[in-house]
């Protein structure tokens, strides 16, 4: 049998070495060889013994912060030898390392797993107060080991040496150290322009020394509070 389908860049990877690793821009293959934490329903394939455990947001604390903020991760951990392939919605897929001392803060959504050796938290984001009902809670990644993330399209990463502003629907992850705030658009001479409006009804600002990836996509609105939209996928997570 003959097909460009089966080329050299559309057959399995394969490693010497346990751990995640991208398959291809679009899908993480994770070499299990002990446990990993993934997002629920984002398995495509696995190879092995493999154990899917659901955990809700990561414990019970978690559960209650997931709750009342609507932001969190609906997780399941993986355990047992295998090759496990996951994958969200065809997003592209990042892989970053952390190192200890290091702090990473990024929106739930763009999540896709991660070593179990990484510890994180839902803290509010500094400055947001009531300004919008988007990115006001991100999840705080830190410790010493791997974390996937994804992307609708190809992102850019924004050097933080002056102050900078961001769609909120459209920032990904930034250095936890970074000074955040929110703004109106129309501070910023972004608001009604001949009687229009721009549709940026808020911008995120960041100041300090860091970083901040930006997605070229929005999230679409959603009506109601973030809580009562996570709420389901929550609730579906558990009950797996």
């Amino acid at each position: 049998m003959r097909s460009a389908l089966f080329s050299a860049e559309n057959l399995e990877k394969e490693s010497q070495q346990p751990g995640m690793r991208l398959q291809n821009s679009k899908m993480l293959k994770i070499e299990l060889n002990g446990e990993a934490m993934a997002r629920v329903g984002s398995m495509v394939a696995y190879q092995g013994q493999v154990q899917f455990q659901a955990l809700g947001s990561g414990g019970i604390g978690k559960f209650i912060k997931q709750r009342l903020t609507g932001e969190g991760v609906p997780l399941m951990k993986l355990t047992g030898r295998g090759d496990v392939f996951l994958a969200e919605l065809a997003k592209d897929v990042h892989i970053i390392d952390l190192e200890p001392g290091d702090a990473l803060s990024i929106n739930g959504s763009s999540v896709l797993a991660f070593d179990s050796s990484l510890q994180y938290d839902i803290k509010m984001v500094g400055g947001a107060g009531m300004a919008s009902s988007s990115g006001l809670f991100n999840c705080v990644f830190t410790g010493h080991g791997r974390i996937a993330i994804t992307t609708k399209g190809t992102p850019v990463v924004l050097n933080v040496d002056a102050p900078t502003y961001v769609d909120p629907q459209a920032a990904v992850c930034w250095s936890a150290n970074l000074q955040t705030g929110y703004h109106r658009a129309e501070q910023l001479g972004l608001g009604t322009l001949l009687g229009r409006s721009t549709g940026e009804a808020f911008t995120m600002s960041f100041a300090g020394q860091g970083f901040v990836v930006v997605q070229p996509s929005e999230e679409p609105p959603v009506a109601g509070s973030g809580a009562q939209q996570q709420q389901g996928g929550l609730l579906g997570g558990l009950l797996q």
